[in-house]
């Protein structure tokens, strides 16, 4: 599975892509984002205020209960403003 981070999440993670095999529990979004939590701290902090960080499986916007596979690709950025 490719992991992909944005903006300033890649500086809290310390680096901007890893390629990572998840253990089997590690079966929806929202199960990844608590697994990815505990091994970058930085990681954790920015998902301890919700809206803060936006995801999306093989660039498409999905629930966190989306069930995930391998090879996918999830990537997670900060919302995007306009201006």
């Amino acid at each position: 599975m490719r992991i992909r981070y944005f903006a300033w999440l890649k500086h809290r993670v310390g680096c901007a892509e890893e390629v990572l095999e998840p253990p089997a529990e590690v079966a929806t979004l929202a199960t990844l984002k608590l697994w990815l939590a505990e091994r970058h701290p930085g990681f954790a902090e920015a998902l301890a205020s919700p809206g803060v960080v936006r995801c999306a499986v093989n660039q498409e916007y999905v629930p966190e209960d989306v069930p995930l596979r391998p090879g996918d690709e999830v990537a997670f950025f900060p919302p995007v403003t306009g201006g």
